[in-house]
């Protein structure tokens, strides 16, 4: 029992880790929300502009919504391994607190941290490449003029819907 500070020494870096693993995920879940988001308004966009007849437009949708699914599958990988990393780190802090009573503990403890820091990387490496990615998604969608030829001919079509005199 005269090991109690040793004990609060060795949860301090993990408990730095988990602080960290939850503002990554903070940040990976609204990263997600926001992709999310714009994927549903897609392919209700791209729904719409088939049932319409409109199929420039419908194409136009798909390739967006298939460069969209990519970068969600990214970030949910990054979020399920940063996650994974969370959970290591506190089942660690937990082995940490045992190994004062059983020495089997420590060894499992470092173990579990090494393992759960690698798992943190893994997610930080598909992170990277999605943000790498998102650049070159906006990219495409300004360069492709099926895409952009879509905001004039909404503009056209709520002109003709505005009454005159207004």
């Amino acid at each position: 029992m005269n090991d109690i500070h040793l004990l609060f020494q060795a949860f301090v870096a993990p408990a730095i880790f988990v602080s960290a693993e939850g503002l990554l995920l903070l940040s990976l879940n609204v990263r997600l929300m926001g992709i999310v988001s714009r994927l549903r308004s897609y392919l209700h966009e791209k729904h719409n502009a088939a049932k319409q007849g409109r199929p420039i437009e419908s194409e136009a949708y798909a390739s967006q919504i298939a460069s969209i699914e990519k970068r969600a599958e990214m970030i949910r990988c990054s979020f399920v391994l940063t996650l994974y990393g969370l959970i290591g780190t506190i089942a660690a802090c937990l082995l940490l607190g045992a190994g004062l009573y059983w020495q089997w503990a420590e060894a499992a403890a470092a173990i579990v941290f090494v393992l759960s820091i690698l798992s943190l990387l893994w997610g930080m490496v598909y992170y990277v490449r999605e943000v790498r990615v998102a650049l070159s998604s906006v990219l495409e969608e300004a360069s492709d003029s099926r895409f952009m030829d879509l905001q004039d001919r909404a503009d056209v079509s709520e002109e003709k819907e505005v009454p005159q005199g207004m």
